[in-house]
């Protein structure tokens, strides 16, 4: 099926990173989203979601961006983003940060309840599986902190990369286990966040998997970076790459 005149009407929230290092994903939200039938549109007015300053304690900035969001996606009967961080942190954040806002707490709430990680949306909402992919190569996968714990995402991804056609999902030791990202802990902490990558990486090597999946673009630039640093042969990817069937190019971090 294909974006229908009749289908959800989405307001695709690109995220910052994505935007910034790695748009192939945006453009493979876009295709998935419009192939469930969705009519999607990317409001311009987006900008930052606020999590970094949220996180920092800054909340005067983070419920100023909070604002704007939530202003630029009105319209839409669902927000859609490809990052379980960013959706997380509208969902939880949101409504907290705007508890008190007498113009803007209910607005807030309403926004937090349509929106979804991309992922999750396809699945629980949609119930979409897609058709027509293939990718002959073996890969394994790991379950970003945010969107495991805070939305719940675990089945939803597995059960999309089930359609792959010739994809062999192999066991990932510790795959609930933080990379050593969480935003601005690994630069708060480098030393901490070094050691913990190093940890997943020896954990991806051991899986002996072609590829590393996963659902959030901070965690994976981690990940991949410290594969990279070691000499590995993994190529990482998020896994809507995947499934839109638009893995056949340079992996993250191997643009340019």
């Amino acid at each position: 099926m294909m974006a229908s005149p009749n289908g959800p009407s989405v307001g695709l929230f690109v995220t910052c990173l994505v935007d910034a290092m790695r748009p192939q994903i945006g453009f493979a939200a876009l295709r998935l989203l419009e192939e469930a039938g969705c009519r999607v549109e990317v409001p311009p007015q987006q900008t930052c979601c606020g999590q970094p300053a949220f996180n920092s304690g800054d909340d005067a900035d983070a419920a100023a961006l909070a604002r704007q969001a939530i202003a630029a996606f009105e319209p839409y009967d669902h927000v859609v983003l490809p990052s379980g961080s960013c959706a997380g942190s509208i969902r939880h954040g949101y409504p907290e940060l705007l508890a008190n806002d007498r113009a803007w707490a209910a607005r807030a709430a309403r926004f937090a309840a349509k929106t979804h990680e991309i992922m999750s949306f396809l699945v629980d909402v949609l119930g979409f599986v897609p058709e027509g992919r293939r990718l002959d190569a073996s890969a394994t996968y790991h379950d970003s902190c945010a969107g495991l714990r805070e939305l719940g995402l675990a089945a939803q991804p597995r059960r999309l990369l089930a359609a792959v056609d010739g994809l062999a999902l192999r066991p990932l030791d510790g795959h609930d286990v933080c990379c050593g990202f969480g935003g601005t802990f690994c630069v708060k902490y480098p030393a901490i966040s070094d050691r913990i990558v190093e940890e997943k990486a020896e954990a991806i090597e051991r899986s002996g998997a072609e590829l590393l999946l996963a659902g959030d673009l901070g965690c994976l630039m981690n990940m991949a970076g410290k594969l990279h640093r070691r000499g590995s042969a993994v190529r990482c990817y998020h896994t809507i790459e995947v499934v839109a069937g638009m893995a056949d190019g340079p992996a993250i971090g191997e643009e340019g």
